[in-house]
């Protein structure tokens, strides 16, 4: 067994720790992921449903994950628990992923969609205002450095900054934007709740229950589907989850910090459950909010997917649209610190556990893992910079994201590792009987089943619906597992057992 870290100091207490939970799921995913989801599901109940149950799955996780988190809290969390559970193999594959892709490319997009919603403000920050203009690489990839990029760069930059000055200024930050942040997400909803269900908005003159009576099909939902009807309907209603399930992720970032968390039996737990039930029920509301305030078209084809910006714009006019903007600011800032605080405490971890580079478990004179985090901020900033090439409508060439295009590879993979974060608690409760477990998960085993089961459904609607991006994002996890077994082989890279 690990011995317990003394590097890192025990300085979160329990809003410190619940402000990272809540800090690091709102971003910028509630105000804009609800578009795509109406265009796949055409009605308002179904939109709603898609939140509850991506909800429940969040909660789900996090009610198990609770007991994990209080019996083992130590640095890296997450990858701990798969390693005490599975072996040092899947802990790595998990921390690999989170490297290469997860958490850095999580840190990107958030990152980009602030420098976008800057673009509001400043409009010299622009997607094509263009420093350096793009420059062919191979196939349809490509890289350059437009004024948004470049904005994105020097968020991640200041935030791995502030982050590497102590846990005490990167949680003062958090704090304060968080709060920020959830506060204008409160003002959204209630302004929509209140002043909205004018005879045009969805709620009122859209079929609740029937897409079919709204102009929805199945082949406008996804071209070459061949199925039709209720199974149809059910097949893209997993997908539709695909955007709230990723609105909610991040939940697990506090468990990333457990060696910082002062009496982790009991804080742990409670900010995992109290953080990520506020926000499952923040987040059903303002997408009430939404089909109350805007008519299903205006959610489906909000331009540039901003259903956050529409609805304030609907109510208040140019203010109201400005205003949620700024607040977007507030929150993908935020919500960047959060992943940044806490992503760099996984590779912390492995590192000390020797399955990353050893400079990586160093701490600086203020107890932060300061290498993990140059690490982590490099790599992050460098998943800015490439771009997808493709032809637009009018012949014209279209750049794209390729973090953002990895996100979308690596969802089946992100929820195979969810199933095996839920089943840890079935399987150290067999391996580990014995162990103290300051919490233990409600509603076992019932719990557990049902999330994995969830889970496992939605893999396989995913796996018909898009076999091909399922495939290649299992291809990048298990592109970690020769990387595993050459590190293995080094003479000074023994893992702990």
């Amino acid at each position: 067994m690990d011995a317990p870290n003394d590097k890192l100091v025990r300085g979160l207490g329990p809003l410190d720790a619940t402000m990272i939970v809540i800090g690091s799921m709102i971003g910028s995913g509630i105000f804009i992921t609800s578009a795509e989801s109406t265009r796949l599901v055409g009605a308002p109940g179904w939109l709603l449903l898609a939140w509850v149950m991506a909800g429940l799955m969040t909660i789900g996780g996090a009610l198990c994950c609770a007991e994990l988190a209080a019996m083992l809290p130590r640095a890296g969390g997450q990858y701990v628990f798969l390693r005490q559970a599975y072996g040092p193999s899947i802990g790595f594959l998990f921390g690999w992923t989170l490297f290469l892709v997860i958490q850095t490319g999580t840190i990107a997009a958030v990152a980009i969609a602030f420098a976008k919603f800057a673009g509001v403000f400043v409009p010299a920050i622009g997607n094509e205002h263009y420093l350096i203009k793009p420059i062919h690489l191979f196939g349809v990839y490509a890289i350059s450095l437009s004024t948004e990029q470049l904005v994105a760069v020097l968020l991640i930059f200041l935030l791995t900054w502030v982050n590497t000055g102590g846990l005490a200024i990167g949680k003062m930050v958090q704090n304060t934007f968080t709060i920020a942040k959830t506060a204008a997400l409160l003002g959204l909803l209630v302004a929509g709740l209140s002043l909205g269900w004018k005879a045009t908005c969805a709620a009122r003159s859209s079929a609740w229950w029937n897409p079919w009576a709204n102009g929805w099909t199945s082949e406008l939902a996804q071209p070459g589907l061949t199925i039709v009807g209720g199974l149809a309907l059910a097949l893209i209603f997993g997908k539709a989850m695909v955007g709230p399930l990723f609105a909610q992720t991040a939940w697990t970032n506090v468990t990333f910090t457990g060696s910082e968390i002062r009496d982790p039996g009991r804080t742990l737990p409670h900010a995992l459950l109290i953080g990520c039930g506020a926000v499952v029920i923040l987040y059903v509301l303002t997408n009430l909010a939404y089909v109350a305030t805007l008519s299903l078209g205006e959610i489906a084809h909000a331009p540039q997917n901003r259903v956050g910006v529409a609805s304030m714009s609907r109510l208040f006019g140019g203010p109201g649209a400005s205003a949620m903007a700024a607040a977007i600011l507030i929150s993908t800032f935020g919500a960047n610190n959060g992943l940044i605080l806490a992503g760099a405490r996984v590779y912390y971890a492995m590192a000390r556990d020797g399955l990353f580079f050893r400079s990586i478990a160093r701490v600086n004179a203020q107890h932060a893992p300061s290498a993990a985090l140059v690490a982590q901020g490099a790599w992050a900033a460098l998943l800015t910079l490439p771009r997808t090439v493709g032809v637009g409508a009018n012949g014209a060439v279209q750049y794209g994201n390729v973090y953002t295009q990895l996100l979308e590879y690596i969802v089946a993979a992100d929820l195979v590792f969810y199933i095996l974060l839920v089943a840890a608690v079935i399987v150290l409760r067999q391996k580990k009987p014995d162990e103290i477990r300051p919490y233990r998960a409600w509603g076992y085993p019932l719990v557990p089943v049902v999330a994995i089961v969830l889970a496992t459904l939605l893999i396989v609607d995913l796996a018909i619906l898009a076999p091909a991006t399922c495939g290649i994002g299992c291809a990048i996890v298990l592109s970690g597992l020769p990387v595993f077994f050459l590190w293995k082989r080094q003479p000074d890279n023994q893992s702990t057992p």
